[in-house]
């Protein structure tokens, strides 16, 4: 009998090597030889490359598409990629409670994977439809009608839905694979999180190069097509791993989200409680005194029943308080790292509408699109992450003797001021594209050619890609590792929230400074023709932005303590 379910003789595996808590997909105890690790993690992140290639298949030009077929204007197209892609961020918080509360990672996946490729044929059908230019006087520029344009952010957000449900439980299913508790396992489990941003970043290089010429040279139709079939073709690949997964048990104990909410519930009433009666009480359970009790401590009152009364089924235990101060302790990393998010959001808006005015010429016949020099950040990460995970890390190990080398929040760190020294590097280059735009006087000719090579571009995405191996996936082990095992998918829709709010800031921020700078007919820093606004400043001003988030993240890292089962 194992966790109360007889099984037969021929279906016992040796005991020794039972996964403790999770089973397979008809239920029963599973070997750790013949399920999960590895073999069930290349599957997953074989989705995962498949689904990043979709994904940004229409979020990396999706600014062209606003800006050209669309007709709207540079800001509007960028407030309108960063509120898409912020809303496409944050639906993983739902995504995420509906699976650790109600149907599993599993069906979450599949259901999400559904909706997702329904979004995708309907974003490509809405670019197809032919629609009449009868109205218009420049076909050019002619928007098509409202019920396509509708039909289109329709299709877009029902992406986002779809994403939403998909991301945070398909990393959290993959890293499900991996037994926190067996040495080797836990250690594979880091490197799963490097590797996962790989094959993330793979998929995202044969975007960049693939579907962008398609997008810009063919058709947009074909462009958006393509993702429609890979994310059709995960699916496919996602349910033939079926047979090798590991499933977690769910625990008989109270709703995680009920436990964490009583230990706030019972704080507060327990408000004027005194610290000799907390103490008594910690006594009285023979809580020793550690680290994590002195953080915090008013979340200890809700070690006492309400009021001093004797009712002990409302007494909190301190495991679950101390679940109630790890999300706590999260508020202030996950702060400071959204000024971080609003950096990571201008790769894919202003980066790319500054590349579009540079040289994009490759030879005598080819233009490089403007969106595919956000490769350069897939393959930084492509090229780095290898290095890191072989070289950099078992070094790092042998000087610390922490399995990961360095610490989540150190790596975090480290990537959050590469960041800025790319906001530095950016600024600078567009400094250099005006000057050389006024010295050829092409300050009033917006659809010139600015003779100065995309190239120049290429050390901000590169220092973004390196910046990604660091806090990106520190980001997403940090938020996995340190939630209640019942919250990963919560977790990882935490780390994921970040970017969601970041492109909000991002476009609040774009709005409020368009309004300040060309209000009483001065050009805006936004403005239409590239030639005569300042994107120089905006990046200075993102600088200084990150420099003091940098210095509030450093402040609140050293005083950060660790979940007691963390590997760091």
């Amino acid at each position: 009998m194992v966790n109360g379910v007889t099984i037969s003789d021929a279906e016992t595996p040796f005991l020794g090597n039972v996964v403790e808590g999770s089973v397979d997909y008809k239920g029963r105890p599973v070997t750790r030889s013949k399920s999960g690790g590895w073999r069930s993690a290349s599957f997953i992140i074989g989705v995962e490359v498949a689904e990043r290639f979709a994904y940004y298949g229409i979020a990396s030009n999706l600014i062209s598409y606003l800006t050209g077929p669309l007709g709207q204007s540079v800001a509007s197209a960028a407030e309108n990629v960063n509120i898409w892609s912020g809303t496409a961020s944050l639906l993983p918080l739902l995504g995420a409670f509906i699976a650790d509360s109600y149907l599993g990672r599993y069906r979450t996946i599949i259901i999400s994977s559904v909706l997702y490729i329904l979004g995708l044929g309907f974003l490509t059908l809405s670019t197809v439809i032919p629609y009449s230019h009868s109205d218009c006087q420049d076909t050019a520029t002619c928007s098509p009608p409202t019920f396509q344009i509708i039909f289109f952010f329709f299709s877009l957000y029902l992406v986002a839905i779809g994403q939403g449900g998909h991301k945070p439980c398909v990393q959290a299913f993959g890293a499900d694979q991996f037994d926190a508790q067996d040495p080797q396992e836990s250690k594979a489990k880091s490197s799963f999180f490097n590797w996962w941003y790989f094959g993330m970043c793979g998929g995202l290089f044969m975007t960049l190069y693939i579907l962008n010429y398609v997008q810009d040279n063919l058709s947009w139709g074909l462009g958006f097509g393509i993702p429609c079939i890979v994310m059709g073709l995960a699916l496919v690949v996602f349910l033939l791993g079926s047979f090798t997964y590991r499933f977690h048990q769910s625990s008989d104990e109270k709703n995680p989200f009920i436990r964490i909410g009583n230990v706030f519930i019972n704080a507060a009433r327990n408000w004027q409680t005194t610290t000799s009666a907390i103490s008594v009480e910690q006594e009285v359970q023979d809580i020793l005194p550690h680290e994590g009790s002195e953080q915090l401590k008013f979340l200890n009152k809700a070690l006492l029943a309400p009021n001093g009364s004797k009712e002990n089924g409302k007494i909190c235990s301190i495991s679950e308080v101390e679940e109630a101060k790890a999300i706590l302790r999260l508020i202030p990393i996950w702060t400071t790292c959204l000024v971080y998010a609003i950096v990571f959001s201008q790769s894919s808006t202003l980066f790319t509408k500054q590349g579009a005015t540079m040289d994009r010429s490759l030879g005598s016949n080819f233009e490089v699109p403007a969106a595919s020099l956000q490769s350069f950040i897939s393959l930084s990460v492509v090229i780095f992450i290898p290095i890191y995970d072989r070289i950099l890390v078992p070094v790092a190990r042998a000087i610390s003797g922490k399995p990961s080398g360095i610490t989540m929040l150190q790596r975090i760190g480290t990537g959050i001021f590469l960041s800025i020294l790319s906001m530095v590097v950016a600024a600078i280059i567009e400094k250099k594209r005006l000057q050389v735009a006024l010295e050829h006087s092409l300050v009033d000719m917006p659809k010139a050619t600015v003779p100065m090579s995309i190239c120049w571009l290429i050390p901000q995405y590169i220092l973004f890609g390196i910046s990604d191996v660091f806090t990106m996936v520190g980001l997403q082990e940090f938020f996995y590792d340190q939630v209640p095992v019942e919250l990963k998918s919560i977790g990882l829709s935490l780390y994921l929230s970040i970017f969601g709010i970041g492109s909000f800031l991002s476009s609040f921020l774009i709005s409020v400074t368009e309004n300040i700078t060309g209000k009483d007919g001065q050009t805006s820093w936004f403005s239409d023709n590239l030639n005569r606004a300042h994107l120089d400043y905006f990046y200075w001003v993102l600088a200084v932005l990150s420099t003091i988030a940098f210095t509030a993240y450093l402040y609140f890292s050293r005083s950060y303590i660790y979940n007691k089962s963390s590997s760091l």
